[in-house]
């Protein structure tokens, strides 16, 4: 199979979606890797090493999408890439398409096979192409809280850890999955207090087990969000409905009550976000404030630690990859019912349900068009 990967074009995104050594990896297995020139270079992956891999460098994306069977990506497609696909072509990346009817509808008419990242499960219930990412993003969380609380950039000049003396920052994490669990790791380790809400008992329980008395738990509810948020310092927004758009936590009204210059960091934003008042921004401008509460709402979060993300994304996307490139979609969907969650759009009809549900699509089940 001809596999393209292309320079990522996304505002501040530096990320690239297959390392030197995913390349031999396939290469050794007998396919054909296209790697639009300097789609790495700015996290150290220079052509060089794409070479020495065996990858064929081309100059221009145009090269890309016309020549590869499969396009393999970290974000997902602009405009102008959308374009560029054709019917029949394969598509493996994240799309975050519910919160985005411009790119569903986009992706609807070029007629490819896209596959998001997003959407694969695992025997465990998780999100095995997700949870890398939200790791990073959910740790990065903390790190864009904590700048964004110094006074020169709009917060209320809080240091999370504290001092000798003054009490540490409050930070509130909605959500206690993989984001929400890394975010509160991080502002332990700062020494911030920190409470995390959920709605899953089970998962609580394993949080304190795990951390015992330095973490707060709380059932998740509108009061105690309400409570804990007009509180807060630092509030993360962790939630995830997979696949759907996230839902709205934190009303503008609440912002009211809560501190002037506390903080919001919406790592919900690639789903369209969990309090009302967010909207995407990039790491150019990564903020903006509104009743005085400062809104970091960056939809690629991971693209400001893009070497990191890079090398943990690739590590969990390559045997999917092989997978694709090895017995094609068809055969490799099928085998695998986790993998097949990932279809969300097969030549012009949308099979991730709650995709459909929330554009307003019908709905065709992933097992149906394979067959």
């Amino acid at each position: 199979m001809i596999i393209g990967v292309p320079k990522e074009i996304k505002n501040h995104e530096y990320r690239i979606g297959m390392t030197p050594a995913g390349v031999r990896e396939l290469v050794q297995r007998g396919h054909q890797v296209l790697v639009q020139r300097d789609g790495g270079t700015a996290i150290g992956l220079t052509n060089e090493l794409y070479q020495i891999a065996g990858a064929t460098l081309v100059n221009t994306p145009e090269e890309v999408y016309s020549n590869a069977e499969m396009v393999v990506k970290v974000k997902e497609p602009q405009p102008s890439e959308c374009a560029m696909l054709r019917p029949g072509q394969l598509l493996f990346t994240y799309l975050h398409l519910a919160p985005d009817p411009e790119q569903t509808e986009q992706l609807v008419a070029s007629g490819a096979i896209a596959i998001a990242y997003e959407t694969v499960t695992d025997d465990h219930g998780g999100l095995p192409l997700l949870a890398p990412m939200s790791e990073v993003a959910g740790r990065m969380a903390i790190q864009a809280g904590a700048h964004s609380l110094e006074k020169a950039q709009g917060g209320n000049g809080t240091l999370l850890g504290g001092v000798p003396g003054v009490q540490p920052g409050k930070v509130v994490v909605i959500g206690g999955g993989v984001v929400g669990e890394n975010a509160a790791r991080m502002a332990m380790g700062l020494g911030a207090d920190v409470t995390v809400l959920d709605r899953s008992i089970d998962r609580l329980k394993a949080l304190d087990n795990h951390y015992g008395p330095q973490l707060k738990t709380l059932y998740s509810t509108v009061e105690s969000i309400e409570s804990s948020v007009c509180e807060a310092d630092l509030v993360i927004g962790a939630v995830l409905v997979p696949g759907a758009a996230a839902p709205k936590l934190v009303k503008r009204e609440t912002l009211t009550q809560m501190k002037n210059g506390s903080v919001l960091v919406d790592v919900a934003i690639d789903q369209g976000g969990c309090f009302e008042t967010s909207k995407a921004t990039t790491h150019q401008e990564p903020t903006y404030t509104i009743e005085g509460v400062v809104h970091y709402c960056v939809a690629n979060m991971p693209g400001g630690v893009a070497r990191t993300a890079t090398f943990a994304l690739t590590n969990a996307t390559l045997p999917y990859v092989i997978a694709l490139a090895n017995k094609g979609y068809q055969q490799a969907l099928t085998d695998d019912h986790h993998f097949c969650n990932g279809l969300n759009v097969f030549k012009g009809q949308v099979t991730c349900e709650p995709v459909a549900h929330d554009l307003g699509y019908q709905y065709v089940p992933a097992a149906d068009v394979l067959q």
